[in-house]
């Protein structure tokens, strides 16, 4: 049903279609502001997404008992730290706390490759650490027990994470000699 001067759609068609149009538009919209900006970020309460790491000594007893004996929450900067359930496939001997930039420590990694005779180690706790720097956070390896340890901090984290495991660390597993 054309109009018969110009051969366009009726008005009241055009109109319809116009307001279609809006309103599609303002779903999209409001749904967009709903979901949020960051379609990959994991859901806060939802489980952790981590990339799996060679650990060929995730699966000891050594790992079991140090994962077991690790608290349910953080306290970091003031701010409580919640443990995390990791996404399938969860890395074995892993956990994670927190949520935007979280705090995650992984059990029976092989020895870092900046751990030399050199290295500057700090001791948190009795327990001896390898710091080493990365974008916006840093790796914390534990270089003086039967596995190697590593707690990934965020640089906002303060130093609540690292002494806690560091007390949970001394208290589980016993110091051995540095190996280089």
């Amino acid at each position: 049903m054309a109009d018969t001067d110009t051969g366009a759609p009726p008005k009241p068609l055009l109109i319809a279609a116009a307001c279609l149009a809006v309103l599609l538009v303002a779903g999209v919209a409001v749904f967009g502001l709903t979901r949020g900006a960051d379609p990959v970020a994991p859901a806060a309460d939802g489980p952790l997404p981590l990339v799996p790491v060679p650990a060929p000594e995730s699966g000891s007893p050594d790992c079991a008992k140090l994962v077991g004996a690790l608290p349910h929450e953080l306290t970091s900067s003031g701010n409580t730290l919640v443990r995390r359930k990791l996404a399938d496939p969860a890395p074995e001997a892993t956990i994670g706390w927190g949520t935007g930039d979280p705090v995650v420590l992984r059990c029976g990694l092989g020895k870092p490759p900046e751990l030399t005779r050199t290295s500057q180690l700090r001791t948190i706790n009795t327990v001896q650490w390898l710091q080493v720097e990365g974008e916006g956070s840093a790796t914390w390896f534990v270089v003086d027990r039967s596995v190697y340890t590593a707690l990934t901090v965020p640089d906002t984290a303060g130093t609540g994470p690292l002494q806690t495991v560091s007390d949970v660390i001394a208290a589980n597993l016993p110091a051995v000699p540095l190996r280089f």
